[in-house]
């Protein structure tokens, strides 16, 4: 069995790039991963398309820390 391996991915307004991180993220040929998308509080469109692959990672939302 291989080891579980975790995708971060850090995020602040970057709704632009998103999408494309998490499919890279996605598409990797490994088989045993989670992608864990950390939103730091985005006031574009980042929240909404993290939300659309909620059932392919892990999101978590904080407020922005600065």
């Amino acid at each position: 069995m291989q080891p579980l391996v975790s995708i971060i991915i850090c995020n602040y307004n970057y709704g632009a790039f998103i999408r494309n991180a998490v499919e890279s993220a996605l598409n990797k040929t490994y088989s045993t991963i989670e992608v864990i998308v950390v939103d730091d509080g985005s006031t574009d469109d980042s929240r909404k398309i993290i939300d659309a692959y909620a059932e392919k990672i892990v999101p978590l939302f904080k407020e922005n820390g600065g």
